[in-house]
């Protein structure tokens, strides 16, 4: 963990033209999501986050792109890629406790992931604002995917999460692991595990930094909740959706800061 933080700090406090070797606009002008660089514009008016980020894809090992990820830090690919299988033994650790709280197939979560099946990770780094009174860190969202797991540098209060209409800090410290439910996993326990809608508040004085893993799934599986957890009493909350076509729909609402999940209700 603390190798993983370390590189990719050196990584954003290189100087611009650097970091711009792997950026996200491809001949400077075609937008891709894998790369250095801020996120597309999809909306007028869109909310901008006043942050960098790095978003590469890190499996499966015959998908990933060498040549979206930084060649400085030196480290930083070794590094990653062993952060990235360390991490994948956690979440199946993770994913196992899950489904036996739900009284489900140990496997049941597990077995969703096939080959194809992406991993990704984002790292975000967050310097000083002037006025963070007017900007956010990282604008409102809830992510896509199954799971995902957060590591951060310092225990700067920043990551907030909306419940009932209030917005709650969440206690982060450097060497731990924030486990995050995604929509995915929403719909298939059927709204029993939620997928929150969080977001990161700017801070006047601290640097800080953070990487996000998100596990998703294959865009041509088909996902609903777990046939175990319906009863006469328990309807599906969620209708069955096709992974392609609920991420055809998500960068435009991740833009206006809505959550597509929601679209997906019975």
């Amino acid at each position: 963990m603390d190798d993983v933080m370390n590189a990719s700090k050196e990584f954003f406090h290189q100087p611009l033209e650097e970091k711009q070797k792997c950026s996200n606009l491809v001949d400077g002008k075609h937008f891709q999501v894998e790369g250095y660089g801020n996120d597309q514009i999809k909306i007028q008016n869109q909310t901008l986050d006043w942050s960098d980020r790095l978003h590469l894809r890190v499996g499966p090992e015959k998908e990933i792109n060498l040549a979206n990820w930084p060649k400085q830090p030196e480290s930083f690919r070794d590094v990653l890629q062993e952060y990235t299988s360390r991490s994948k033994r956690m979440k199946h650790i993770i994913l196992g406790a899950m489904a036996r709280l739900l009284e489900l197939d140990e496997e049941y979560f597990i077995s969703q992931f096939s080959e194809r099946a992406p991993t990704t990770v984002r790292i975000n780094h967050y310097v000083p604002c002037p006025r963070p009174d007017l900007v956010l860190g990282f604008k409102a969202h809830s992510d896509d995917g199954v799971l995902a797991t957060l590591l951060v540098d310092n225990d700067v209060a920043a990551l907030q999460v909306l419940r009932d209409g209030v917005w709650y800090d969440v206690p982060t410290n450097p060497r731990t692991l924030l486990v995050n439910v995604g929509d995915f996993m929403e719909i298939m326990s059927n709204g029993i595990f939620k997928s929150p809608v969080h977001r990161v508040v700017a801070n006047a004085e601290t640097e800080r930094s953070s990487l996000a893993m998100f596990y998703g799934l294959d865009t041509e599986k088909e996902i609903g909740p777990a046939a175990h957890l319906l009863h006469e009493n328990q309807p599906a909350r969620y209708r069955k959706v096709k992974i392609k076509d609920y991420m055809a729909g998500f960068y435009e609402h991740f833009a206006r800061g809505t959550r597509v999940l929601d679209t997906m209700k019975t």
